[in-house]
């Protein structure tokens, strides 16, 4: 069964070594070798991350001679960014109605404080006092 766009985006973007690899991309194209200096993995293991990066649409590979330089997709990233936009703005008007029902449960508050104030408290009769008076 193949995977949708989104879902393979995201299980390449799940790793931090391709996140890593993206984020050197953003800087400009770059080979395999240049990519591979930061990590502490063989050349083959950087390929696998990077093919993982090219079957989600995040980077594509260019032919120069025999280099094959990669360069980050801007398009691919915008896919996930709007799929992200959608869920930030229903969280953030969530997040505003919770505030707003947080400040009319602080101005409830405020208004019962200010009541408690005004009306004094009774004594409170203390049975055994009473007694011993009439004694």
């Amino acid at each position: 069964m193949p995977a949708d766009s989104l879902s393979l985006k995201f299980a390449a973007l799940a790793d931090p070594t391709r996140r890593a690899i993206l984020a050197r991309l953003t800087l400009g194209e770059a080979y395999v070798n240049e990519l591979a200096e930061p990590f502490d993995m063989s050349l083959p293991a950087v390929s696998k991350h990077i093919k993982v990066l090219e079957r989600a649409g995040l980077i594509t590979r260019g032919r120069q001679a025999q280099w094959r330089p990669c360069r980050i997709e801007p398009r691919a990233l915008k896919d996930v960014g709007d799929w992200l936009e959608e869920y930030r703005r229903l969280w953030e008007a969530r997040l505003d109605r919770l505030e707003e029902y947080l400040k009319k449960l602080q101005g409830k508050e405020r208004s019962h404080a200010k009541f408690r104030r005004r009306t004094k408290p009774r004594a409170a009769k203390n049975t055994f006092q009473s007694k011993r008076r009439r004694t």
